[in-house]
């Protein structure tokens, strides 16, 4: 069965505000994610709890979907090299600023053009090589300020493992997976990245795997509940009625989002410069083609917007 073409709608103000709020969420990630590394857990367990409960619950979609199963290898496939990329950024957060890490994070449209280029043999326009030249600005802005030793460039390198992985993504949903739906292309991905992480878990000690008090719970329940199985529903249902340029447009609030976040939770000082990189990833965010705004974590495959 193939999901019915979304309908191009205007949407309303409050489905726009359910994506907005969806957005946010996503930007919650370093919250946790460093929450929980600093409890003693290891990142590819953090990882894995992260991938384990949207795969649980979407997993009736995926058995429905069954019969496709050569589409769904390729979700399961791609899952497991996300998980990978995503597993780089949570070391990095341990080591470089969120702000830092926020920035090399939504550099995914970069790898995207790339990518599709390299596999798809999709010519990216005008206005999407100028935005991924401003991404790639922004990123290098943010690096170059946050007074980033040689000791520390290789967890910059593991951080763009990440938008790497989604950009890779990406491309695998478009040409790819559009041939079952929208839920059980969610569930093929995380089962995937939970297959992908399971040897990793196998090989940690208990006290960096599960975790060890209330406190420890309750952040992990928040980086499955509130950074990945919500705001995928929400995308999923809610971003087919505004369009993917409006959907990008909201989804550009992950990045403040996590500087408030670094700035509030974690003490870190948010200079002008890492302002300016921010509105650099904004107004990319206005320029950038897109089919999809971002691959799997519940942003569904909206109308193609031509820029």
């Amino acid at each position: 069965m193939k999901d019915a073409p979304f309908p191009v709608q205007t949407g309303t103000t409050s489905a726009f505000a359910l994506v907005l709020v969806a957005a946010a969420m996503f930007g919650t990630v370093p919250y946790f994610a460093l929450s929980l590394t600093q409890s003693g857990m290891a990142p590819s367990a953090v990882a894995f709890y992260r991938y384990l409960i949207a795969a649980l619950i979407f997993l009736p979609a995926f058995w429905r979907a069954r019969h496709a199963w050569r589409v769904l290898l390729w979700g399961v496939g791609t899952g497991m090299c996300m998980s990978l990329g995503w597993l780089g950024y949570v070391s990095a957060l341990k080591v470089i600023p969120v702000s830092t890490a926020g920035v090399i994070y939504m550099s995914y449209p970069i790898f995207t053009l790339i990518i599709g280029w390299l596999f798809w043999a999709e010519r990216p326009t005008r206005r999407a090589v100028v935005a991924a030249g401003l991404v790639l600005a922004a990123a290098g802005l943010a690096t170059g300020v946050a007074r980033i030793g040689i000791d520390q460039l290789v967890w910059v390198a593991a951080a763009f493992a990440a938008p790497l992985g989604f950009g890779f993504g990406i491309t695998v949903l478009v040409h790819k997976l559009t041939g079952v739906p929208a839920m059980a292309r969610i569930s093929a991905v995380s089962l995937g990245s939970v297959f992908g992480l399971a040897p990793l878990i196998m090989a940690l000690e208990v006290e960096q795997m599960i975790p060890q008090n209330t406190q420890s719970w309750a952040w992990v329940a928040g980086i499955a509940l509130v950074t990945a199985t919500v705001p995928q529903l929400i995308y999923t249902y809610f971003a087919p009625m505004i369009g993917s340029a409006r959907t990008a447009t909201a989804g550009s609030i992950e990045l403040p989002t996590m500087f408030v976040i670094g700035w509030l939770a974690f003490g870190e000082t948010i200079g002008p410069a890492q302002w300016a990189a921010c509105g650099l990833i904004l107004l990319s965010v206005l320029l950038v083609q897109a089919r999809v705004t971002r691959p799997f974590f519940g942003r569904a495959a909206t109308e193609k917007t031509k820029v």
